[in-house]
């Protein structure tokens, strides 16, 4: 079965060692089982891919035209989570089946890519925002050592120019880490041991690509 990722979700960090002793730091990441709730073909919608869910959740939380959703795909029950997966060949997976690691060819070393939301910190200044330097801390400066300094030019242009970086809402965007390394594949589990940081607080969803 070829698909080119699955929905999971980021459990936390910790460590391992390899034969030779050396420590590595890696994720462990919670991939699958996903269900295919959708299958998208070119005749129909104009490309090839799967729609899948992951984590479950009772029928009754969910919304009347999601239950229908669900339904014609033959599940009995709904999921948190949404997310499509290109495939070239669709006709090899049916609505309602069930897709984990074990199902899927995968092996020590291969490189993946992980997509998540990064944290939220909300209202941030410009040096932890953009890595801006502070002002001096004497010599005349008071109260503006993390101020950002100019803007812009007084008479020409008049304006601050759009994208100009200033303080404001830092995080909580999309960001995708490329080529990880997986140390360790633990398919009973649905577990993937990826080596380095992901994006994303415990617990945060993620989308794994497999190259």
């Amino acid at each position: 079965m070829k698909l080119e990722g699955l929905l999971g979700r980021k459990l936390g960090m910790t460590q391992i060692f390899d034969s030779e002793g050396n420590r590595i730091p890696v994720t462990v990441l919670e991939v699958g089982p996903c269900a295919v709730v959708q299958v998208k073909t070119v005749e129909n919608d104009g490309y090839n891919a799967v729609q899948l869910g992951f984590n479950p959740k009772k029928l009754t939380k969910c919304t009347l035209p999601m239950i229908g959703h669900f339904l014609k795909a033959g599940l009995d029950t709904g999921f948190y989570i949404l997310r499509e997966f290109r495939v070239k060949n669709p006709e090899e997976f049916k609505p309602g089946q069930i897709i984990s690691l074990a199902d899927l060819d995968l092996n020590k070393g291969m490189k993946v890519d992980v997509t998540g939301t990064s944290k939220g910190r909300g209202f941030t200044g410009t040096i932890k925002r953009w890595n801006f330097q502070r002002q001096p801390m004497s010599h005349g400066a008071k109260k503006v050592h993390r101020k950002r300094g100019s803007s812009g030019a007084n008479t020409f242009p008049g304006r601050v120019i759009k994208g100009k970086k200033m303080a404001g809402h830092y995080g909580a965007e999309t960001v995708t880490i490329k080529n990880l390394t997986v140390v360790d594949i633990i398919p009973e589990k649905n577990l993937l041991l990826v080596k380095g940081g992901v994006p994303g607080a415990p617990k945060s969803y993620v989308m794994v690509y497999f190259k």
